[in-house]
């Protein structure tokens, strides 16, 4: 009973409860309306409140807010079906404006459009403006781009000038590796500022030329004296520089000694040097417009030049020969020759040529010879004894020097100097010793705790040397074609008297080929040499050894000669004559006028100086 009782109590209000449900079910929807912002809150009682309310720092925007009711809120069923007509009229209103915006977008695009063609328009014309002013301006800029190119170069070239002067300057100011000593003084013994060929020098060496071409070549030809000594006078062993001869055993530093006096250490042109036997070639430095290696065969095939005799010594020598040629003031004046290093240990055959017929060769033509030594090498093997036999007669022309002479200490010094002597005493056959150079050829410093200014005074002393033979180069060609045709001369007299012993020994019946034999054999038998210092003004050590006759004539048989008498004419007078007279007195003059006008022109020099004044003179 007691369950039943609140069980009964339960089912009204559950049967409420549903009925409710179901009636908000039925209730129709009220649609939303949108509203102004002024419009969302309706205060109850009609006021409202412009107070501002925010959480933020921001400050809100001013809006009607408001304000609660004092009263309880009501519901009004009239103001239900206002709200309805009033969402029903908004609708409408909603779907008039969608259709006005959408109407307002399709004419808004059409405005854009429109636009959008007006604006490629304007900017097609303004490219088309564009590229007539760019038109315009190039035609202008193609004018004025020669003359800025022009300016832009002065001003590259310029640039470059002045960074190699400031590069210069830094070379000079902070030097890299070891210390150099100053080679002022090369140029100021030189006197390379001054190296110009004088007029009188032109003439000089024009009618030298001449008197060689008319008076000693004839009778050079006619008798072929080149086939006996192998030595043939040229035009341009003529008008040749003076060339300077370095020998010397390997690694001695002859090509250091050339870098040193032409400055070419440290640059690209120098010659290679080491400690090992590196020069292998004749290297020929001569002067030339620009830096350029000449091969031997060119050399040898330009008969501009002095070196077109050494074919003769084959087409293995040429390969070793070359020629450097480059702008210097020094070569402008002399030709320097760098040589092999002599090898005691090696035999002359392996090297390829005939190296003591070569070496004669560039003897015969030098007019210096240095001969250089070193501390470590005073040995004196065949090589070096075959080349001072070769040297023989050209003992004034034979400088020895004694290089790297500061890596010893004074005593030592003194010891090697000594040392070397006795090793050329037996070489050289002369009462008066070439002089010796004792110094340090290179660019560095000279060692510490050594005698500087002996080694300093020696080397100026042969830069004078060296100065003297530029100086006198053209006495010294004088003297030589002189000498030349001494010796043309006696060649001819002594042909000619051969000829003639043979003319008078030849019989009717006799062998001529054996006649002439035994007077080629025997020639003292036949008086030959013994007539023609009885008969003319010839020195006795002057003529040419019987065996060389041997062979000459081996080679040449007498029907390929004539006899002096034959070579005379009404009009162009004796060879023999014209010889002679070259010999006696057109060549001695030629050196005479030479010296008379250095003597003028020092006298003149001399006069031009202002006298010093004697301060303790007193004044009138």
């Amino acid at each position: 009973m007691r369950l039943f009782i609140p069980v009964c109590c339960l089912l009204p209000l559950l049967a409420l409860a549903t009925a409710d449900a179901v009636d908000s079910e039925t209730e129709p929807l009220v649609p939303l309306k949108l509203k102004s912002e002024g419009e969302l809150f309706n205060c109850c009682d009609g006021t409202e409140d412009l107070s501002q309310s925010s959480s933020n720092d921001t400050p809100a925007p001013n809006r009607p807010v408001c304000q609660p009711c004092s009263t309880g809120a009501h519901t009004d069923t009239s103001a239900e079906d206002d709200s309805s007509k009033e969402d029903e009229d908004g609708m409408e209103v909603v779907s008039e404006d969608k259709s006005e915006e959408s109407s307002q977008e399709t004419s808004s695009e059409e405005i854009f459009e429109e636009k959008a063609e007006v604006e490629l328009e304007e900017s097609n014309e303004a490219l088309e403006e564009e590229v007539l002013q760019t038109e315009d301006e190039a035609g202008a800029e193609e004018e004025l781009s020669q003359t800025e190119e022009e300016a832009v170069e002065e001003e590259e070239v310029l640039q470059i000038q002045d960074a190699a002067k400031a590069s210069a300057k830094v070379d000079k100011s902070t030097p890299s590796g070891p210390a150099t000593r100053d080679q002022t003084h090369i140029d100021e013994t030189l006197r390379l500022a001054t190296a110009e060929a004088s007029q009188e020098f032109v003439d000089a060496l024009k009618k030298l030329q001449h008197v060689y071409n008319t008076a000693i070549k004839p009778l050079d030809k006619a008798y072929k004296y080149n086939e006996l000594r192998q030595h043939e006078v040229s035009e341009a062993e003529i008008t040749s520089k003076p060339m300077v001869l370095f020998l010397g055993p390997w690694s001695v530093g002859k090509s250091s000694m050339i870098n040193y006096l032409l400055g070419l250490h440290g640059t690209s042109q120098q010659l290679y040097t080491g400690a090992e036997p590196t020069t292998s070639e004749y290297t020929v430095l001569m002067h030339g417009e620009k830096f350029r290696t000449i091969e031997g065969i060119v050399m040898a095939a330009d008969s501009s030049r002095s070196f077109s005799p050494l074919e003769r010594f084959g087409q293995g020598f040429l390969e070793k020969l070359v020629g450097i040629e480059m702008p210097h003031k020094l070569l402008e004046r002399v030709t320097f020759v760098d040589t092999p290093g002599i090898i005691e240990n090696r035999k002359q055959q392996e090297r390829g040529y005939p190296y003591s017929e070569v070496c004669q060769w560039f003897i015969d033509r030098a007019d210096l010879i240095f001969l250089v030594f070193d501390p470590t090498k005073l040995d004196v093997g065949l090589e070096l004894e075959m080349l001072f036999r070769q040297m023989k007669g050209r003992e004034s022309q034979i400088r020895i020097i004694l290089n790297k002479a500061d890596s010893l200490t004074t005593q030592d010094l003194m010891r090697v100097y000594g040392a070397l002597f006795w090793s050329m005493a037996p070489l050289i056959n002369v009462t008066e010793p070439p002089r010796v150079y004792v110094s340090s050829f290179w660019p560095q410093e000279y060692a510490p705790d050594t005698n500087r200014d002996l080694f300093k005074r020696e080397e100026i002393s042969l830069l004078e040397d060296l100065n003297q033979v530029i100086e006198n180069r053209l006495q010294n060609k004088i003297a030589f074609i002189r000498q030349h045709g001494i010796r043309v001369r006696i060649h001819a007299l002594l042909v000619d008297r051969y000829l003639q012993t043979y003319y008078e020994k030849l019989g009717w019946f006799s062998d001529p080929h054996e006649v002439f034999n035994d007077i080629v054999s025997d020639p003292d038998k036949f008086y030959i040499f013994k007539s023609i210092l009885a008969k003319t003004n010839v020195s006795k050590f002057d003529l040419p050894e019987a065996e060389a006759y041997r062979d000459f004539f081996g080679v040449n048989p007498p029907g390929g000669f004539k006899l002096l008498s034959s070579y005379c004419g009404w009009s162009g007078g004796c060879l023999m004559e014209k010889i002679e007279k070259a010999i006696t007195d057109e060549l001695p003059a030629l050196i005479s006028s030479l010296a008379e006008k250095r003597e003028a022109k020092a006298e003149a020099a001399a006069e031009t100086k202002e006298k010093p004044q004697n301060r303790w003179r007193r004044q009138q």
